[in-house]
């Protein structure tokens, strides 16, 4: 049991580090001034948390009890206003791509098992929108604020990725336990997503 939380608090951090330097990687090349970047990447990072936290009754939510997650947030940011290193991310639209993927593929996965711990019969419904509102809820928010279509209405396979991976961990769990489901459903979405990326995935358009 102590391992599984060990591993999933890392996790958490991961991926609000990922989540952190994707959102503050819009806000620089939004041109916004530092104080908008910082924010950016904070919203990034946590806002899905926050969401995930109201709609399972947890308040106040997470971040605001444990203030480890912002600081991890800032940190990740302040990594981004090193010179070299914002002169790399603000071309590389790798980078942000990974990190997007990861801090996805992970707080779908983190949302989800937080609906189980919550719940005690959760079902299917209540785990898989939890886990995507997680996993997209914070992006969502950063995109709202910058100004763009969020990039769960434009992007190849982004929902519908951590949709399927939220499926597929609830189903997982059941048969190979938490801590199989959570690495498999995190690679399986974080795969998804390169690959539609690489691959020019995505949904059918209306025209």
């Amino acid at each position: 049991m102590g391992v599984v939380l060990n591993i999933f608090d890392v996790m958490e951090m991961i991926g609000i580090i990922s989540f952190a330097i994707s959102g503050a990687m819009v806000g620089i090349r939004k041109q916004l001034d530092f104080f908008g970047v910082l924010i950016l990447g904070i919203v990034t990072a946590v806002g899905g948390g926050v969401l995930r936290d109201i709609i399972l009754g947890a308040t106040p939510p997470a971040m605001f009890q444990n203030p480890i997650y912002a600081i991890t947030a800032i940190a990740a940011c302040f990594i981004i206003f090193i010179p070299s290193v914002r002169g790399f991310v603000s071309r590389s639209s790798i980078l942000m791509l990974v990190t997007d993927s990861i801090g996805l593929g992970i707080f779908t996965v983190s949302g989800a098992m937080r609906a189980f711990e919550t719940t005690a019969d959760a079902g299917l419904f209540l785990p898989v929108f939890v886990g995507v509102v997680t996993g997209v809820g914070g992006g969502l928010i950063k995109d709202i604020m910058a100004g763009n279509t969020p990039d769960i209405f434009v992007k190849h396979i982004y929902a519908t990725a951590s949709i399927a991976g939220a499926v597929l961990f609830c189903i997982l769990r059941a048969f190979a336990g938490r801590y199989i489901s959570m690495l498999a459903a995190t690679g399986f979405i974080i795969a998804v997503r390169l690959l539609a990326s690489h691959f020019e995935w995505s949904l059918p358009k209306l025209s």
